[in-house]
């Protein structure tokens, strides 16, 4: 387990995909599981993924940033 980020296979923000990479799961199952539990909990699991949504950093701009930091703060020294 890595650090949580919004996948790039995204039908929405992300998020039900970061997860499912997070975990090795399969992405359409955690999309069912998260609608199957945002019509159980009336809606309340929708306050939820936008959270999450701007919590959790894109995949695609994260990914670079990082590697780019460390070769900038190696490259000074």
């Amino acid at each position: 387990m890595g650090k949580l980020l919004r996948s790039v296979d995204k039908k929405i923000a992300g998020v039900c995909g970061g997860i499912a990479e997070n975990f090795g799961w399969d992405a359409r199952n955690v999309r069912l599981v998260w609608l199957l539990l945002t019509l159980f909990s009336v809606g309340s699991m929708v306050l939820f993924y936008l959270i999450l949504c701007f919590l959790m950093p894109d995949a695609a701009s994260s990914k670079g940033s990082y590697e780019e930091r460390m070769n900038r703060r190696l490259g000074r020294r």
